[in-house]
């Protein structure tokens, strides 16, 4: 279909982009919720297939509460929001292009979300659901979805961003099994910073796998696994500036709000490629042939 003039999309869409940091602040609260209904903490589960049916179905009212909890967009009169003084309705949809257009949103600005935690990506765009680009049928509730043409419309703000990982997805069943088998929290919390290095691990992947209350506090020295581990050689990063510091000089991800990075380090020769300087000595990450080490402390 050819493109159509719609000043009022034009102007949400600048209000969106005009947000600080918005891409990173909804991938953030797209994890969030997530990790809310996966519930690890209690549940031990980490992926959507877990998921009870009801579960899946209330991922979009949490999206609609939590997009504009973390925004603040004010209430609409009929529609969820108003962005820039525009009503705009929320829609999120477990595949892309299913979302259902309620009979009052017809006509108008829906703001469409989808998110896939397996391929760790999300997507956000703008549509004005004209009748004419919605198909012919409808559910009971009289909702109907966009048609092919309709699809070919939608402004994209954001189209496959990265999701933070959930990298209990990423890692494979045999080291699932070996992480989660001990009864041990404290013990499953060591097994995860040993098994998964150089990769960013969120607080909910600590609280699934921990399943304890204080799931922070496995993490920290003085009795956690940073201080468990270092006999290993292995360091676990944080937030902290000086963390960051120190993955950055040894050519890790950068350890972010709620994030933390385990590796294996050993001394290195100075004028090493990759290494930092910890405590007055310097360091680089170990290879398989380097034998243990005690870590420094960080």
């Amino acid at each position: 279909m050819g493109t159509t003039v719609d000043p009022e999309l034009d102007t949400v869409a600048k209000e969106l982009m005009g947000i600080q940091n918005f891409e990173s602040r909804v991938a953030a609260v797209l994890r969030d919720i997530l990790d809310q209904l996966y519930d690890g903490q209690r549940s031990g589960r980490y992926k959507w297939d877990q998921l009870h049916k009801t579960e899946k179905t209330h991922c979009g009212t949490l999206v609609e509460i939590n997009m504009q909890r973390e925004f603040r967009f004010t209430d609409g009169d009929k529609l969820d929001y108003k962005i820039a003084g525009i009503e705009v309705d929320c829609k999120y949809s477990q595949r892309l292009g299913g979302w259902m257009i309620p009979v009052e949103a017809q006509g108008e600005l829906c703001l469409l979300i989808w998110a896939n935690d397996s391929k760790a990506e999300w997507t956000l765009g703008l549509v004005r659901a004209l009748r004419e680009i919605l198909t012919k049928g409808s559910n009971r509730d009289r909702k109907v979805t966009l048609s092919r043409d309709g699809m070919s419309t939608i402004r994209w703000l954001f189209y496959d961003s990265e999701l933070p990982p959930n990298v209990l997805l990423k890692i494979s069943d045999r080291d699932i099994s070996h992480i989660m088998e001990p009864r041990s929290g404290a013990e499953r919390i060591r097994r995860l910073f040993r098994t998964v290095q150089g990769q960013r691990i969120g607080r909910g992947v600590v609280a699934t796998v921990a399943q304890q209350a204080d799931y922070m506090k496995r993490i920290r020295a003085n009795g956690g696994a940073r201080s468990q581990l270092q006999a290993e050689g292995i360091i676990i990063l944080g937030q902290y500036e000086t963390h960051r510091e120190i993955a950055r000089g040894l050519g890790l991800p950068l350890p972010a709000k709620g994030k933390s990075v385990s590796a294996r380090v050993h001394p290195a020769e100075p004028g090493s490629s990759n290494s930092v300087l910890i405590n007055g000595s310097l360091w680089r990450l170990a290879t398989e042939n380097d034998l243990e080490t005690m870590a420094p402390d960080i």
